[in-house]
């Protein structure tokens, strides 16, 4: 038998049931290989250990009794920037480095209702602003296959837990491919769902048109075990939908009879690295032998996803963050005038990222400049999301398709320290994943290959609320590969 903190979710859900293991070992060997590994991967910000054993405990009592659950005793790791009361909050900003949220995020209340064990928050770039989790104010999250390369970002800390075996399970937020771009790099599984499909209450805003909460897991199965958990409407979040929550285990399935798959031109295009190219091609191959139907499709305004991204991103974030103010909670810098207060408190307590951005989004929406930057990006994302109705619906030249696949990211994890003097560089490792969250889609990461020993994510992309089909494509690519059952060199 594997190793405790080898099993994935379901596999441990399935001795926990036969009764040869309990929540308690689980946790406990959860524990003892984030002592182990994570002084090198520093995924981490806050392990929350007594909390977690108790939560185990309990957890175990409520086995004796005879419940049973996909999650009842499976440890998770939580990003830092969904609130769990009684554990620090930090979005890894120095801003919030004391704060302790009074209330749960919906998604916690869910998980504690199903008796997932939460170990501890794990680290993000701050105010889940980056693309490498670099720019996280307690230091860089390593990457497990590389220690010098970065795990994507900024649900990085998530990530690299799970790729680390430190946990089964781990909750990310996805702004613009936050989720799918670090499991890209780290050899997860990673799922953004639709916007509205899970309640974003108690995550702490960065752009709330855009963001999302999602999941990782070691496979498919457990991505979507951990999806369906929290998933479902919630009236404290006035963007969640009123709809209900399908199976997500029934449409995984080991064949794609009668499925068709848009294959985008504009997504093996220039600045795709080689090794890439070459793995999703032979993706696509293995989805056609699995029955899937092949078809050509355009997504014409792909281009555009960057700039619209980086106009409508910072300008939401701008409004966000000015509650950051010094005034109600977090850092508080003592001044005699009110905007010394503001100032010097947002001068030592955010950093250079978010400074950045806070300031490009003021910019956007300034009096003489709204019309020109903020609202334009707001019609081109319209012409984004048409790109996707149009390929799912079908037209008079093509039938309509049921995902979209392509590479996750441009390229394979990039060195620490590589491209943070480089704003625009770092901005392009997301510029595959960025339509997904403007046009308020679907899309699932999970790995295809390998590229100089680092791994290479396939990302599958579905229509609003088209959980079920990206996970069936995503479940039958999975089970006649074996790139999901490879492990990081850590021991």
């Amino acid at each position: 038998m594997a190793l405790l903190h080898e099993l994935k979710a379901h596999e441990a859900r399935t001795l926990l049931d036969q009764g040869k293991v309990s929540a308690l070992e689980l946790t406990q060997a959860a524990l003892a290989r984030i002592a182990q590994v994570d002084e090198q991967i520093k995924a981490y910000l806050t392990v929350t250990a007594d909390a977690a054993l108790a939560q185990a405990a309990e957890a175990d009592e409520r086995r004796r009794r005879g419940e049973r659950g996909a999650l009842l005793g499976v440890p998770i790791a939580i990003k830092d920037v969904i609130c769990v009361p009684g554990a620090p909050t930090t979005c890894g900003s120095k801003i919030l480095r004391n704060f302790v949220p009074p209330y749960a995020a919906t998604v916690i209340e869910k998980l504690r209702a199903a008796g997932a064990v939460i170990t501890g928050k794990t680290n993000t770039d701050e105010f889940a602003m980056g693309s490498s989790t670099e720019n996280s104010a307690y230091g860089p999250t390593h990457n497990p296959w590389s220690l010098d390369r970065v795990p994507g970002g900024s649900s990085g800390g998530s990530a690299a837990a799970v790729a680390a075996q430190m946990v089964p399970l781990a909750l990310g937020s996805d702004t613009g491919g936050s989720v799918r771009q670090p499991a890209a790099f780290c050899g997860v599984v990673g799922l953004k769902p639709s916007y509205g499909r899970v309640s974003r209450y108690g995550l702490v805003a960065f752009a709330s048109s855009l963001d999302q909460i999602g999941t990782f897991g070691r496979d498919v199965r457990d991505a979507a075990l951990l999806l369906q958990a929290i998933a479902g409407h919630d009236p404290r979040d006035s963007t969640s939908m009123p709809l209900p929550v399908p199976d997500y285990t029934q449409a995984l399935v080991p064949d794609l009879q009668g499925i068709r798959v848009g294959v985008p031109q504009e997504y093996l295009g220039i600045g795709i690295q080689p090794q890439i190219e070459t793995a999703v091609r032979a993706a696509i191959q293995t989805l056609a032998d699995l029955g899937a139907e092949i078809i050509e499709v355009h997504l014409p305004h792909t281009d555009y996803a960057l700039p619209t991204y980086y106009l409508i991103a910072p300008a939401e974030c701008s409004a966000n963050l000015a509650r950051y103010d010094g005034i109600r909670y977090g850092l508080s810098q003592d001044a005699e005038e009110i905007w010394d207060v503001y100032r010097l408190t947002r001068g030592h307590g955010l950093g250079a990222e978010v400074k950045r951005r806070v300031m490009l989004g003021a910019y956007a929406l300034s009096a003489g400049y709204y019309d020109q930057f903020y609202l334009k990006a707001q019609k081109v994302r319209t012409l984004i999301k048409q790109d996707f109705d149009l390929v799912f619906q079908g037209s008079a030249h093509t039938p309509p398709v049921d995902v979209v696949v392509g590479p996750t990211t441009p390229t394979t994890a990039f060195r620490i320290g590589e491209k943070v003097n480089d704003p625009l560089q770092m901005y392009l490792s997301d510029i595959l994943t960025l339509s997904t969250n403007l046009a308020g889609i679907c899309g699932i990461s999970l790995p295809c290959g390998f590229a100089d020993g680092l791994p290479i994510g396939l990302q599958i992309q579905g229509p609003a609320f088209g959980e079920e089909k990206i996970l069936r494509v995503a479940y039958a690519y999975e089970q006649a590969t074996t790139w999901h059952t490879c492990k990081p060199p850590l021991d």
